[in-house]
């Protein structure tokens, strides 16, 4: 079977092939033509730098006969050496068309290390005069031999100029050669393309358009594509799972008489729940019982026993809002001094509430029964099993576009353990005291009503006591909270 990735290797490999030949042709040709360039450049050089080699001889010689100084003498023989190596690469120049003018310069380059060999003799043996007519001649020399290399220059210019001509000729052909060679490339590679691509579309789009039929509910329609590669294999389990839908959907016709039974039972069951709950203890009826036993007592003149029942009853009332729906903090704090009173009257000065508030962060919208489960817990593990009782902290402050709540007691403090257990709203064995809302469950509401997982965050160690930290934004979502709650 030719896969697909066969196909597309195919491709890259023609691709690639074509692109080496033309690589590996223009590579060879335009190596030649620098080497020949490259050539004819260096034939250039030596000529001119047996000018410039004979030039520099004849200022060192000079300098050497004003000043017969141990350096100038050495200067004059590196000169006198490099015309030497110089005469040797010349030679190498030689062909039938400037052989007897390559001689004479060579014999030039001879006469002039010559004539400047016998300047220095004279100098040495104190003949100045003859010195100065050798050095006299050695420039006149050195003069031909500029004069000789301008002209062979001018030899190899007319010699190679043919083989310029030939060259831009070549390239114009080349030019043109790699028009049609491109021409023809893109004209093999868009028919070997488009073959390969109609493999690939045609099986493709005999499968969508089974898809289609599939997804207008026609499910006795044979697949068939005529392709051997993936989508060949693809287009049969295609057919197949056409085949397990058709039986499915039999299957289902069948099961969905049962599942409306089952539903009706749901509904029973249901109603039945309702009446059970209908059966039980009206909870604003015992609201309504305490709030008249609360009037009672003030009337005999029991007030802390009238102020402890309007307490419980406003605790009640509270208690019986959905926990769906927002309120203010404004709200919390009220029923949270209601609950502080209960616990009060049950520990007397066992307990020590202290308050710190900022009335102007009073605005704020929050979940119900947020902070009274957070403080029942600090009473229930700082206060009550201390026999000295605790102290439990609340403090409200403003903190630019976020509002700080924390909740901090005294008592022995948190494990890393049950800190990481309450964070990711594992429920714990002693949340739901008084009001059935537990620590965990706190956390998962306040996450889920501002969207975000830092609103609440627990500090404690061992013997450290504990601080939980809400931070609440004043924003949330598209609400803005701009003013106070209506107090009255």
């Amino acid at each position: 079977m030719n896969s697909i990735q066969k196909k597309i290797w195919t491709l890259a490999a023609v691709v690639l092939f074509i692109m080496v030949a033309i690589w590996i042709t223009l590579t060879y040709y335009n190596q030649k033509t620098q080497n020949q360039y490259n050539d004819i450049l260096q034939r250039y050089l030596r000529m001119n730098e047996v000018t410039s080699t004979s030039q520099q001889t004849i200022t060192n010689l000079n300098n050497y006969l004003l000043a017969s100084s141990r350096d100038n003498l050495t200067q004059l023989n590196l000169s006198k050496e490099k015309m030497r190596k110089a005469r040797v690469d010349v030679l190498e120049l030689r062909n039938e068309e400037n052989e007897f003018a390559l001689t004479n310069y060579m014999n030039l380059i001879d006469s002039l290390v010559e004539t400047t060999d016998r300047s220095l003799m004279f100098q040495s043996e104190k003949e100045t005069e003859e010195s100065a007519k050798a050095f006299s001649e050695a420039t006149r020399i050195s003069k031909y031999i500029s004069e000789m290399t301008l002209t062979l220059l001018d030899t190899e210019l007319k010699t190679y100029d043919r083989f310029y001509r030939g060259i831009i000729e070549q390239s114009s052909e080349l030019k043109k050669l790699g028009v049609w060679l491109l021409l023809l490339i893109t004209f093999l590679l868009m028919l070997f393309t488009y073959g390969f691509s109609m493999s690939i579309t045609r099986p493709v789009l005999k499968l969508t358009q089974a898809a289609k039929e599939l997804s207008r509910g026609r499910f006795d329609l044979q697949i068939e594509v005529e392709s051997n590669d993936e989508i060949s294999f693809l287009a049969k389990m295609f057919d197949r799972m056409r085949i397990n839908i058709n039986n499915l959907i039999s299957e289902i016709q069948q099961k969905a008489q049962l599942e409306n039974e089952l539903q009706q039972s749901k509904l029973l069951l249901q109603e039945s729940q309702l009446r059970s709950l209908q059966s039980q203890i009206n909870p604003h009826f015992l609201f309504n019982t305490l709030n008249t036993l609360s009037k009672k007592a003030y009337l005999e003149g029991s007030e802390e026993t009238s102020d402890l029942l309007a307490s419980v009853a406003g605790l009640l009332r509270y208690n019986l809002k959905r926990l769906d729906r927002s309120v203010t903090l404004y709200d919390e704090v009220n029923v949270l001094r209601q609950y502080i009173e209960i616990q009060k009257a049950r520990f007397t000065e066992r307990m020590r509430f202290v308050t710190d508030i900022d009335e102007s962060c009073l605005f704020i919208q929050l979940p119900g029964l947020t902070l009274q489960p957070i403080v029942e817990n600090a009473v229930i593990h700082a206060v009550e099993p201390n026999e000295d009782g605790g102290t439990i902290r609340f403090r409200v402050s403003d903190d630019d576009e976020r509002v700080t709540i924390e909740i901090e007691d005294d008592g022995p403090g948190m494990s890393e353990l049950k800190i990481k257990q309450i964070l990711e709203e594992h429920p714990m064995e002693t949340e739901g005291h008084s009001t059935g809302i537990g620590f965990s469950n706190v956390v998962r509401r306040l996450r889920l009503f501002y969207g975000h997982d830092d609103v609440i965050a627990i500090e404690s160690g061992a013997d450290q006591g504990t601080k939980v930290i809400l931070t609440i934004p004043k924003i949330r979502g598209n609400e803005s909270y701009d003013k106070a709650p209506d107090r009255g």
